[in-house]
């Protein structure tokens, strides 16, 4: 009789966006609590969070080299572990950015992002629970929906954030690092549309 298999992919892809709710609410709470003279300090932790999601991530694709049947497409495993891991290093990309450009003081706005970018994990996250039965599960397009409404909400505060920032502000300095924060908080939202259209891709293509 041959061995059960007991690794399960699924799960890995769930494990692997917990990194991502991780970080975003990590995120959050450094804008919300914002401290300039401590973000040395939340880099290495935020570092830590994204290391070990890129170990995951190479567990994954280790396992899924000795594979010889896989429960989707390889390419598609590969592709879906990219793109879940992606959104751990955009939201690792804003805490760098505040911190290379000395950033002293949080916009309204990028406290905003930070709680539709934490709701757009945890509805990933969500989804991705639902995939291993996307055959048969009832949740799995309302995930899918979750986040792309998401993704257009925050499309429409970069909207929002870009005017009043050039409406409010004449310092080139400011305007410069808050184009490059406003587009990296943006990226954040785009990461996870862009996984979670992955998923629906696979259900697609299997079902």
């Amino acid at each position: 009789m041959a061995r059960k298999n007991d690794y399960d992919y699924f799960d890995k892809f769930v494990e692997l966006s917990e990194y991502c709710c991780t970080a975003a609410k990590m995120l959050e709470e450094t804008l919300d609590n914002y401290n300039a003279g401590e973000l040395q300090q939340k880099m290495k932790l935020m570092h830590d969070i994204e290391h070990e999601a890129d170990l995951k991530g190479h567990e994954i694709t280790r396992k899924l080299a000795h594979e010889f049947i896989t429960p989707i497409e390889r390419e598609d495993i590969i592709l879906l572990v990219h793109e879940i891991d992606d959104i751990t290093d955009c939201i690792e990309d804003v805490l760098s950015h505040m911190y290379m450009f000395n950033v002293l003081q949080i916009k309204e706005e990028a406290i905003r992002f930070c709680k539709i970018i934490v709701k757009s994990c945890e509805a990933l996250k969500e989804t991705l629970v639902e995939f291993k039965n996307f055959r048969k599960s009832k949740e799995i397009h309302k995930g899918i929906v979750i986040v792309n409404r998401l993704e257009e909400d925050g499309d429409n505060l970069y909207i929002e954030a870009m005017r009043t920032l050039h409406l409010n502000s004449n310092d080139a300095i400011e305007l410069m690092n808050w184009t490059i924060g406003y587009n990296r908080l943006e990226k954040c939202c785009d990461a996870c549309e862009e996984a979670v259209n992955v998923v629906e891709s696979i259900v697609m293509k299997n079902s």
